[in-house]
């Protein structure tokens, strides 16, 4: 993982953060306590291909059990601290106030996303992004109950098909996302689709999407 400095003496705006997603580099923390960001470039990048979505048929069931209530940009700063919260083998998050409060602020400008998954009327998992053109940055993700995240991130997934996205990004790869088709890009090949992605006219809010039936549906046209 390539890092560049740290933002030492160097305001990170909203507009900063957004030109930075378009150059292909995503702010960190060391901690939550840190309040110092440095830069991250990854060598080999986290993509998810949208035509190689894997939802393993267990899921499906999940989903057509309608077991969660899933539901977008309605509980935005929730999400975010969900993703904060410690988890297992996740002792210490990287998302400190700065970054909180980045996201935030990308979230009223209309940039930044999530999906929310409830159960009898408590939020249980969810995940939030950036979104660019037809691109769309996934930051994080979490999960309260089991297949909580798996389920936002397949509701994800659908939005992205629907809208006209073109690019997944996950940053990196984890044997988690890989069950659902993640893959590793070289750095060159990921600017590339990145550059294209970004002239991209996508939407998050397509017609058709967000209910189970839909999501199904348009798993099925992919199996």
């Amino acid at each position: 993982m390539a890092r560049t400095g740290r933002g030492k003496g160097f305001e990170i705006t909203p507009a900063v953060l957004l030109k930075a997603y378009a150059c292909g580099i995503f702010p960190m923390a060391e901690s939550s306590t840190d309040p110092r960001l440095f830069w991250v470039d990854p060598n080999e990048r986290g993509v998810l291909p949208l035509d190689g979505f894997h939802c393993p048929r267990s899921l499906k069931k999940v989903i057509k059990r309608e077991t969660f209530t899933v539901t977008v940009d309605t509980a935005f700063a929730a999400v975010v601290d969900g993703c904060a919260e410690p988890a297992p083998g996740r002792i210490e998050t990287w998302i400190n106030p700065t970054i909180r409060n980045l996201y935030l602020s990308l979230f009223d400008e209309g940039y930044a996303h999530s999906v929310e998954t409830w159960r009898d009327g408590f939020l249980v998992g969810g995940l939030y992004g950036v979104s660019l053109g037809g691109a769309f940055f996934g930051e994080s993700m979490f999960s309260r109950e089991t297949d909580a995240s798996k389920v936002a991130l397949a509701f994800l997934w659908e939005r992205m098909v629907r809208g006209g996205y073109t690019l997944l990004d996950t940053q990196f790869l984890t044997s988690h996302l890989a069950r659902f088709g993640a893959i590793e890009i070289t750095r060159d090949v990921y600017q590339a689709r990145l550059a294209e992605a970004i002239e991209a006219d996508a939407t998050f809010y397509s017609a058709g999407a967000g209910t189970s039936v839909s999501v199904l549906q348009a798993l099925s046209q992919t199996s």
